[in-house]
This record gives C-alpha cells, structure tokens and sequence, in this order.
C-alpha cells in the first residue's frame, strides 16, 4: 500500500511524541544502577521474609528493564518506518493501522485484529 494513511501533521507529532518516550525511558534506564548491591545473598540481613522481599524486588526491576529494553526497540523501528514512509501500515497484513490505536500505543507494529490473532 503506497497511499498516504496520515497527514504530515500527524506524522510530525507522532515523531515527537515517539522521541519524548525515547528519551524517558532512556533516561530512567541510565539514571538506574542494574542491580541493588543488595542482590548478592551473602550480603543480605534479616529473616527470611526481608530476603523474600529483596529477591521479589530485584525480579520486578529486571523485568521492568526487559519490558523497557523492548519497548526501545519498537520505538526505534516506528522511527525508521515514519523516515521510510510506512508508519501506520500494519506489518501483518497491510492494512492502515486505526489512529485511536496509533495514538494509545504509536510504536505498535500491527494493527487490532492482526494483534487479535497473535494473542488468539
């Protein structure tokens, strides 16, 4: 499909808003040690259950780091779609992808229903 699906306008503010969230998460993730010093055990103090505590934070913080690592990721390609022309085309199928869900989430790669059938 070569046809325009969103306006220059649209592309511009879809950029801006795709290189704001760029610059968050890649501020938090500097602004972040990768691990506490508390994550080695032989360090740790208290029972069992401020251990188990520990441990659960540090899982949520490595999880946090992935999810935000991904997240990068779709973002740098949404940027090199809106320079090749082809932000907004699902990747699936090739259909324009609907503005609501562009303006929820601008870095997703596919549209509803093809995401619908991912998770199906």
């Amino acid at each position: 499909m070569t046809e325009k699906v969103i306006d220059a306008a649209a592309l511009a503010a879809f950029k801006e808003i795709l290189l704001r969230k760029r610059a968050e998460i890649l501020a938090v993730s500097t602004g972040t040690r990768p691990l506490p010093a508390s994550a080695d055990v032989n360090s740790r103090q208290g029972d069992l259950a401020d251990q188990a505590s520990g441990n659960n934070e540090v899982h949520i913080q490595l999880k946090l780091k992935q999810t935000d690592a991904k997240i990068l990721q779709a973002i740098e390609e949404a940027l090199v779609r809106l320079e090749k022309g082809t932000f907004g085309i699902c990747r699936d199928c090739g259909e324009p992808i609907a503005l609501a869900r562009l303006e929820a989430i601008p870095w997703t790669r596919v549209c509803i229903s093809c995401k619908e059938k991912q998770n199906a």
